[in-house]
């Protein structure tokens, strides 16, 4: 193990797993509490879109899946908030446009099946100085965001009307987070993949509500545990010669069914 770490490849990968998955983790929380996994995978099929887009003209996918991402995460709080359409019908609609979009710009494109391929499983062994740089940046904001907006989020999580009552500008908030899920799912597609991300933005909060019982509790499990799996991922995927977001999401599913069924046996006992 001690040998890996002493090429750059796995010194990138280890760096970007460990500060995007904190993000993506912290996330989590949120996702789970408020039911809306399908969010994470309708943004990440947006992300698609732009992935696409990126690989067509030869520029950065991460750069240029933000914007598509972007755009469908504050439509489906816009939307939600204005029409009577559900947010699932909604996001279902809206990340049919891009896979749309984004399977019509790959057509276009010659020669694009390995970077695709990455894109679409994940191959965190592939990060680049750039992509540390990026999810550099990403750690530091979702620093900031959880300082100044974590209580707010939370508050609006178990009783929304109440934070309303209490003057809290819920709907700023829901922007803000729906802004920077869609960020870290984009910048999370270089290790899962767009075909599994929803998981990694799922599974870590499903499996800190199993073990915790305090919201904070749960932040932090969640947290530890995308970090752990994602180096244990990253190791076991390079040993193994596998692709790092499956194998991540295979060691993160394990770890929670097993929690899941401890737990049904404590509470049956």
């Amino acid at each position: 193990m001690l040998e890996m770490l002493q090429f750059p490849f796995i010194q990138r990968a280890l760096v970007a797993g460990i500060l995007i998955s904190t993000s993506a983790s912290f996330y989590s929380i949120f996702v789970v509490q408020r039911r809306i996994s399908y969010i994470g995978s309708g943004l990440a099929h947006a992300a698609f879109g732009g992935v696409a887009l990126g690989l067509l003209l030869g520029f950065s996918p991460v750069l240029t899946a933000i914007p598509f991402t972007l755009i469908v995460g504050i439509l489906t709080v816009y939307l939600q908030e204005k029409s009577k359409i559900s947010a699932d019908s909604i996001i279902g609609i809206l990340y049919s446009i891009s896979v749309a979009l984004g399977i019509i710009f790959l057509a276009l494109k010659e020669n694009y099946t390995a970077d695709a391929y990455n894109y679409l499983f994940g191959s965190i062994l592939t990060v680049n100085t750039d992509d540390v740089y990026i999810s550099i940046v990403l750690f530091f904001i979702t620093v900031f965001v959880f300082l100044m907006l974590w209580k707010n989020w939370a508050y609006a999580t178990f009783d929304r009307e109440m934070a309303k009552a209490d003057r809290l500008p819920v709907l700023r908030d829901d922007y803000i987070l729906m802004i920077m899920t869609s960020i870290t799912i984009v910048v999370a597609i270089k290790i899962v993949g767009v075909i599994l991300i929803t998981a990694y933005v799922v599974i870590p909060g499903s499996f800190s509500r199993l073990i915790s019982n305090k919201f904070r509790d749960m932040t932090f499990v969640s947290i530890a545990f995308g970090i752990l799996t994602s180096i244990i991922g990253l190791f076991v995927s390079y040993e193994l010669d596998l692709p790092s977001g499956a194998v991540i999401i295979v060691i993160q599913s394990i770890i929670f069914g097993f929690t899941l069924v401890l737990n049904k046996f404590r509470f049956n006992s």
